[in-house]
């Protein structure tokens, strides 16, 4: 018999997947220790779905703190108190594949009480662990506030009440669950988030960040961003974005500077997208191995560096208001916006708690975003030396920044972009890449001369001036212009007899 027929009627309208083995292993240590438990939360949603999810929620009819020492006993794992009032815990188990993770709260009142304390319809269901254990798990689903319909019909519905006055994180959570499920929210959810909007102000930075990042992970950055600014919610933890509405900018874009910062999200998306994205726009987007690798990995936060890239998007002209200035003939300009810019982003991410590496690429990123099209006059390629030196003082952030200038130049240009400019900009961006990829680091280049050779070769003394003759080599080598020892020091000499700048 079909599982699916043995609990609830409203089964029948989905194909849950199975649940992970961590679960079931999980199921039969407590159920031979005697213990109640529940999956609860995301999980049963998630499973429902035929989703794979990562999250393992129990809820503990006995004490959370001894159950979950037995799961960290017997599996390997580490035992880590949550929130004392709240009594959370999690079981940290280590794998192959990273680490994964049990959490457990307290059902010692009751299932129904337990479920009656979740924040939406959706996450309001449980399965007995003891059905899991025997091989039905659907057979006893219990559904006390119809989650089954709403999951059915696709939409997020708070539980309570107070759900939200309980936990303003939910406000960000119930976009969060929307975008990732593609789900709406339902009316009494809109009306009451936007209500509670400035209720985001008592969320801790770090939780904040989280639901933020969970978001920008999702295809369709701009509407998952629009439907945070409808709500009231974004500018209630990016207050430097309401400055940015209806901020006028010179003819050539196309959106005011705060609809420019939402599209740029879209159109890191679409750049890259490869033959998924738009005809005409993204098969002239360079490519090159391993560009899915770089941008899928883990950089900040446990996401990615195209997370971090949207994320970037969305704050790149951040400082447009402040340096906006009008001429006299009417030119608008926003000079040292990125500089400043590069300044606000890190103040920002500083203060939702992202990682000094996720602060420091977004940094380089909104320092450097206009570079790639300043390196050489309109028309022309840039030398070896600029890509060199391009590369050198952007470094981590070098590729990432070609492909946020892409994006940029798409935004500005909005539906007024010829295709002629935007093959012309693309082939600048190839340029850099290829040339970019050509060249070699210092760190890999074979070594020619060290900072002792050029001291004892020329009798200099230690300083600032033998690190920038060293440079002089490492950007001449890079760029095929010496291949040995020799041309290595007549290079310097030659510099050194026209005044020793090093430059």
């Amino acid at each position: 018999m079909d599982e699916r027929t043995t609990g609830p009627p409203l089964l029948s309208s989905f194909s849950p997947g199975p649940f992970p083995d961590l679960v079931r292993r999980v199921a039969s240590l407590l159920d031979s220790q005697g213990i109640e438990g529940f999956l609860v939360g995301g999980i049963v949603r998630d499973t429902l779905l035929g989703r794979e999810t990562e999250d393992v929620d129990i809820a503990v009819a006995g004490n959370v703190e001894r159950t979950g020492r037995i799961l960290a006993e017997h599996l390997g794992g580490r035992f880590v108190r949550l929130h004392e009032e709240w009594d959370i815990a999690r079981v940290v188990i280590p794998s192959d594949e990273g680490p994964a993770y049990v959490d457990l709260n307290s059902a010692t009142r009751g299932i129904s009480q337990n479920l009656a304390r979740r924040d939406f319809t959706v996450d309001a269901m449980a399965v007995p662990l003891v059905e899991v254990v025997a091989g039905s798990p659907w057979r006893g689903l219990l559904d006390p506030f119809d989650g089954l319909a709403d999951l059915r019909e696709g939409i997020v519905r708070p539980l309570g009440p107070q759900v939200f006055e309980d936990d303003p994180a939910r406000l960000l959570r119930a976009v969060r669950i929307a975008v990732q499920l593609k789900f709406r929210l339902s009316e009494d959810a809109i009306v009451r988030i936007r209500s509670g909007a400035p209720l985001v102000a008592q969320v801790a930075p770090e939780r904040i960040k989280d639901e933020f990042l969970k978001i920008m992970a999702c295809p369709a950055a701009p509407e998952s961003i629009r439907m945070l600014d409808s709500l009231g919610l974004l500018c209630s933890f990016l207050p430097e974005l309401e400055v940015a509405k209806g901020v006028t900018q010179p003819r050539e874009h196309y959106w005011d500077v705060f609809n420019h910062l939402v599209e740029t999200t879209g159109k890191i998306e679409e750049v890259l997208a490869g033959s998924e994205g738009e005809h005409g726009v993204t098969e002239l987007v360079p490519e090159y191995d391993g560009l899915e690798d770089h941008f899928r990995e883990h950089v900040s936060d446990g996401h990615t560096r195209l997370t971090l890239l949207k994320v970037v998007a969305l704050l790149h002209d951040v400082a447009k208001p402040a340096t906006k200035t009008t001429e006299s003939t009417g030119r608008i300009r926003f000079l040292g916006h990125h500089s400043s810019g590069a300044e606000i982003v890190e103040r920002i991410l500083k203060r939702l708690r992202f990682s000094g590496r996720g602060v420091a690429l977004a940094r380089l990123m909104v320092q450097n975003h206009l570079r790639p099209t300043q390196m050489a006059q309109k028309g022309e390629m840039p030398s070896g030396k600029a890509i060199y030196r391009y590369y050198r003082d952007v470094g981590d952030a070098a590729i990432d920044v070609l492909y946020l200038n892409m994006a940029d130049y798409l935004a500005a240009r909005g539906p007024n972009l010829g295709e002629d400019e935007w093959r012309d900009h693309t082939d600048l961006i190839r340029y850099i890449l290829n040339e970019g990829l050509r060249q070699k680091t210092p760190e890999t280049l074979p070594k020619l001369v060290d900072g002792n050779d050029i001291m004892d070769r020329f009798a200099l003394a230690p300083g600032r001036l033998v690190g920038e003759l060293l440079n002089l080599v490492h950007e001449a080598q890079a760029n095929q212009d010496i291949m040995n020892k020799e041309e290595a020091y007549e290079l310097v000499r030659t510099n050194l007899e026209s005044g020793g700048s090093g430059a």
